[in-house]
């Protein structure tokens, strides 16, 4: 073997290591993105869940208001669609 071609195959051989390093890197940044985005969309679920669940009974006494109302009056059959609607 040559200088030349031994001084060729280093330079290839450091090449490659470097692309090796680069592509674990972007592969490891690719997990830790994809991570983030289940972790952001668990949050964003469980939010939505705790919320429903602290403003639930608020929307069941309205409800309940709106039955008596609508119980009590003779305003027609709109109301009463628009409960089936609210169920």
């Amino acid at each position: 073997m040559t200088p030349e071609e031994r001084s060729l195959l280093e330079r290839t051989y450091k090449l490659a290591e470097e692309n090796n390093a680069m592509l674990q890197s972007i592969r490891r940044m690719s997990r830790i993105s994809t991570a983030i985005r289940v972790l952001y969309w668990v949050v964003i679920l469980v939010a939505s869940f705790g919320a429903f669940y602290l403003i639930q009974p608020y929307v069941q006494s309205f409800l309940d208001i709106y039955g008596q109302i609508q119980g009590s009056s003779t305003a027609g059959p709109g109301i009463g669609s628009l409960m089936d609607l609210l169920k």
